[in-house]
């Protein structure tokens, strides 16, 4: 089992932990309450930092709720804090664009992280041609 040293920011987001038996993903609360406008982008603060282990980083995604919710995207997809984002002031948070006018309320789940090893170290080889069979291109799957 990792252990992960975690700094709070806020008394409006409790304790982390991994549900056993649910999902290896562990939910993320907003730090401070805060109203966006349909349009307008923010970073919602998450109230922790964390030390990951060397060698790993933590992949940040909205919960399946967040739109439903809130109408919330994550504006960067997927986030991803590497490991070197591990000082006293590296507070995570949620990039977003409001889609309707909101209020996401502190202490709200609003999105979920993991952790993963990074990649490792790979190189390219150019070559004129792939071994495996054509699939019909991007988006070809299913038809």
């Amino acid at each position: 089992m990792e252990t992960i040293r975690i700094k709070y920011f806020s008394d409006a987001v409790p304790p982390l932990c991994q549900v056993d038996g649910k999902s290896d993903w562990i939910d993320l609360y907003a730090a401070e309450t805060i109203t966006l406008r349909a349009g307008e982008s923010a970073l919602i603060p998450l109230g922790v930092a964390m030390a990951l282990p060397e060698g790993y980083e933590a992949h940040v995604a909205p919960r399946s709720s967040t739109f439903k919710t809130y109408g919330l995207l994550q504006s960067n997809g997927v986030g991803v804090v590497d490991w070197s984002y591990r000082g006293d002031e590296d507070q995570w948070k949620m990039p977003v664009y409001a889609t309707r006018d909101v209020t996401v309320e502190a202490g709200s789940r609003i999105c979920q992280f993991r952790i993963v090893r990074n990649q490792p170290p790979i190189s390219f080889q150019v070559c004129e041609h792939l071994d495996g069979p054509s699939r019909g291109g991007f988006g070809s799957t299913g038809r």
